[in-house]
């Protein structure tokens, strides 16, 4: 959705369940208006803030014209199978997208094309890297050619459905989820405490919710390098997206077992 959109508008990281809100991307031509829904992945929920990831994701196949579905080489799909058996069933056109094939070779590439033209015989394949732009422009026009004809549903001066808050906190949680191991990156929660913008500059603070002290000492780090680290990283990034200064503040609170608890789960915006 990202290089189609041309903005980083979902975090990307190698780490599971990286999105965790629906978001839409929006292609604006003078003649068409193209939504993307960029959804949760597929996962066996632990927690009630992965039933709500898994709630997400389904609903999206309910409102959709076209549904792209999204694998890679070496991808486990054994917790597909409601999906697969909704696809089956689907009466909008499926494309299922092989991603990552700069990391595979032809033999192996040809048998997972094979297998999921078994496995969804009513589906199209098309392999291809967004990493390297490979496949991406034959995508969007196949994608051109199957979505009904209707109005804008959106402006056409809008990017996503997501206010700027709401990236801007994504973007600290993606610098977490990248220099995090083990259960921090799933344990915080990023919430934008303020947002205030002038002509020069945004000024941003941001509280990191935790589920546990030890988890917030490990996050802040010694002297709180680690942490200064986190919002130097993500500072810069904005920068970049919001193309203006930054002006950043990162605080970490304990909220404990927010993950099971509803209205901790409401607070954040899941359902």
């Amino acid at each position: 959705m990202n290089v189609m959109v041309g903005e980083r508008l979902s975090i990307i990281t190698a780490k599971a369940q990286t999105t965790r809100h629906r978001i839409h991307g929006i292609v604006n031509a003078p003649e068409y208006q193209v939504v993307f829904s960029d959804t949760p992945g597929i996962l066996d929920p632990a927690y009630k803030l992965q039933e709500s990831m898994l709630r997400s994701a389904r609903q999206a196949l309910t409102d959709a014209d076209v549904i792209l579905y999204m694998t890679e080489p070496g991808e486990d799909t054994n917790n597909e199978g409601y999906f697969i058996k909704r696809l089956k069933k689907s009466t909008v056109p499926v494309i299922v997208v092989i991603n990552k094939i700069d990391l595979t070779n032809q033999a192996d590439l040809e048998k997972l094309v094979a297998g999921w033209n078994a496995l969804l015989p009513g589906a199209e394949i098309l392999p291809l890297s967004a990493l390297k732009h490979f496949n991406v422009e034959p995508l969007f026009k196949r994608i051109l050619e199957l979505i009904p004809e209707s109005p804008p549903y959106f402006s056409k001066d809008m990017l996503t459905n997501k206010s700027e808050r709401f990236l801007a906190g994504e973007i600290i949680r993606e610098k977490i989820l990248l220099g995090y191991r083990q259960e921090i990156p799933y344990s915080v929660e990023v919430e934008i405490e303020s947002f205030k913008e002038d002509p020069r500059m945004i000024r941003i603070r941001s509280l990191i919710y935790v589920e546990k002290e030890s988890q917030k000492g490990i996050l802040i780090g010694q002297q709180g390098a680690a942490l200064k680290n986190i919002g130097r990283e993500a500072r810069l990034e904005m920068e970049k997206f919001f193309r203006k200064k930054i002006f950043l503040e990162l605080f970490v609170k304990v909220q404990k077992d927010w993950r099971n608890k509803d209205t901790s789960l409401k607070k954040f915006g899941y359902r």
